[in-house]
């Protein structure tokens, strides 16, 4: 059985190919009268839009999307949304070679093995391409969260270079190519990135998301717990390999002294002296700033030669063409933003659900 749709109470579902005549998501539970049209979407929908610049994908796709559904005279009207983005500049002819050939580091030998047939055109459903849909739910998701709650995110390391957290400037994120909020090491990613793709390589990235604005109380003790929601939310996203919450691993490094979040009376409840938690207490939320961090891997479409194997199990060689992201890292950073709005949006809805 395959699952395409994620959430409980804020549900939606993601359909299309990347080669296909177009892709897009259906959003269920979306609240009624909640002002929503295209504009809300499309600039969520820019910053995660492929070939603006050498350091990805040159496919160009404006992203545009539509709602054919769940809005009437620029309000949701409780019923599902239906988003759909067009796919303009697919190059099926590019992936004519792997069509009997595995990629290593992709799935289509599991595609293949799991469905005994696969898309090969790009990679089908195991696309990047998908989370354009999932961009587009996000948006609706932070209409829905409404503007309490802000959540950002950037990159904080490319191809194993670091920023300096010293150096950190959020009005930095939105001035370079790479979310980076260290202008330093924008431009040590750029040299990095230029490197790779002039190699037929590619590199991976790390990226930190965080939201503010939420409440204590949202969340569940055991199988709704809020990271557990996350860490399966930001998983789910194409190339995603590791997922942390607050101090994530390092919290296995240190003392419990060193790593609990002391607390002193404050205006509104206890207010926390550290955040190594990442805002999430026994999987509800403290009221603190929720903080998670994505790693993904290298993209996995590369120019240079790599042994293989054929559909018929013989010994190949590959080299996949095509136009393919050198760092995927870079146009994850919005992903991971429209993955963090759509979890908190559930997790809203299934609070207000539950205790009113």
């Amino acid at each position: 059985m395959s699952y395409n749709s994620f959430g409980h109470v804020f549900r939606y579902t993601t359909w299309g190919e990347s080669h296909g005549p177009a892709l897009g998501a259906v959003v269920d539970g979306c609240p009624p009268g909640i002002a929503l049209d295209e504009s809300d979407i499309q600039p969520w929908m820019d910053k995660r839009r492929p070939g603006q610049s050498r350091h990805t994908t040159q496919r160009r796709e404006p992203d545009t999307v539509r709602i054919m559904s769940g809005v009437f005279e620029g309000r949701t009207t409780g019923t599902p949304i239906h988003l759909m983005i067009e796919n303009v500049d697919q190059r099926s002819k590019d992936y004519s070679e792997i069509a009997a050939k595995y990629r290593p580091g992709h799935a289509d030998y599991t595609y293949d093995t799991k469905y005994g047939f696969r898309d090969y055109r790009g990679g089908g459903r195991s696309s990047a391409r998908e989370t354009a849909a999932r961009v587009a739910a996000g948006a609706v998701a932070r209409k829905v969260l409404g503007e309490g709650i802000s959540i950002r995110a950037y990159l904080t390391e490319l191809g194993g270079i670091s920023i300096d957290h010293s150096r950190f400037a959020d009005a930095a994120i939105d001035a370079n190519d790479f979310f980076c909020p260290d202008p330093v090491a924008a431009g040590e990613w750029e040299a990095a990135v230029d490197a790779a793709r002039k190699d037929g390589n590619s590199l991976g990235a790390v990226a930190e998301c965080t939201a503010t604005g939420v409440p204590a109380g949202w969340g569940a003790p055991v199988y709704a717990k809020l990271d557990a929601e996350l860490a399966a939310a930001m998983m789910s996203i194409h190339a995603t390999k590791g997922v942390e919450i607050g101090n994530g691993f390092e919290a296995a490094r240190i003392t419990g002294r060193d790593n609990a979040d002391e607390m002193e009376p404050g205006n509104n409840g206890p207010r926390f002296l550290s955040n190594n938690a990442g805002g999430v207490l026994g999987g509800i939320s403290n009221g603190d700033a929720i903080i998670c961090r994505t790693a993904f891997k290298p993209t996995s479409s590369i120019l240079t030669p790599l042994k293989t194997v054929t559909r018929d199990g013989e010994a190949a060689e590959i080299s996949t063409k095509g136009r393919h992201d050198p760092c995927v890292g870079i146009r994850g950073v919005p992903v991971v933003e429209a993955m963090m709005a759509l979890v908190l949006a559930d997790q809203m809805l299934l609070h207000r659900a539950q205790c009113g």
